[in-house]
């Protein structure tokens, strides 16, 4: 019994840091936030009790259902695409070229690049008028190339151009480190029976990579849903309300407007609209692994 204890206590102190962080910086803001959500305050009056005002604003509020759609909107193309853009590049440079370290360090230097600088380099790079992009559908023979940050219709997809350039570098070091621990004598094996190069990552890569593509699509989820920064600096939510996404309106509402309880109604509801994502994926992963 004294060494379970022991081992219970070492245990402890291991984990307490972390759960002390967690607490402080995650924990409380989530249950303060739940509570102003049923407030009505501006940080200057004392607060009072709304009920459920917050949640019924929010629900006959065209702009909170069009920052939800944009969200949904950006998810839908960041995910897939980084996805899949990551594992690409992972593949590719999983092999013993020459200077692959190189190209490996090229495509993660965007993930620690300074975001306002790169998101300021791409606004230049899609300008309309002068921006490459359009000069080099130009010289391809488009006429009238998109607008993309100008437009209604082509500003979310340069921002997710733009969002899938920064980070799949940082996903694609985490499916490197999910390649290397397949065994390489699985694909051998497969090549030695016949199995070419799709059916070799059908049968042998891609079920070896179940586990890193679980932990991708969660990291992936959370950040789309949460993505705020990249929006803010290229194109503020513009034109319109065309980029609008809800953590801008939560930063709008709250910081801006000072619509404390009204912004935590809605933060409530991301919360809540990523936790249903989570789990959903979770229960996924259950039925694959079965």
């Amino acid at each position: 019994m004294s060494t379970r204890r022991n081992r219970a206590y070492i245990g402890w102190v291991f984990i307490l840091p972390n759960f002390l962080g967690f607490a402080a910086l995650t924990l409380v803001p989530v249950v303060i936030a739940l509570a102003l959500s049923f407030l009505k305050w501006n940080s200057y009056d004392s607060p009072t009790w709304a009920g459920l005002d917050n949640f019924r604003r929010m629900v006959a509020s065209d702009t909170f259902w069009t920052a939800l759609f944009n969200t949904a909107y950006y998810a839908a193309g960041h995910i897939p695409l980084t996805l899949v853009a990551a594992l690409g590049f992972a593949i590719l440079l999983n092999r013993r070229l020459r200077g692959v370290n190189f190209f490996r360090t090229a495509l993660f230097f965007p993930y620690v690049t300074s975001l306002v600088a790169a998101a300021v380099v791409w606004n230049m790079l899609f300008s309309p008028e002068f921006g490459p992009v359009n000069q080099a559908l130009h010289a391809l023979g488009i006429a009238d190339p998109p607008g993309w940050t100008t437009s209604t219709t082509w500003a979310m997809p340069a921002v997710i151009i733009t969002s899938v350039w920064r980070d799949l570098g940082y996903y694609m070091v985490i499916y490197l480190a999910g390649l290397q621990t397949i065994p390489a004598y699985l694909n051998e094996a497969a090549e030695m029976d016949g199995a070419n190069a799709w059916q070799r990552f059908r049968h042998v890569t891609w079920p070896g990579l179940r586990p890193t593509t679980f932990f991708v699509l969660i990291m992936l989820t959370i950040s789309s849903f949460k993505v705020f920064d990249l929006v803010q600096v290229m194109t503020e939510g513009g034109p319109g309300r065309s980029t609008l996404v809800l953590s801008q309106l939560i930063f709008r509402e709250g910081i801006t407007e000072g619509r404390f309880g009204y912004s935590s109604a809605i933060s409530m509801v991301l919360f809540v609209v990523v936790l249903t994502v989570t789990l959903i994926q979770f229960r996924l992963q259950k039925r694959w692994e079965q």
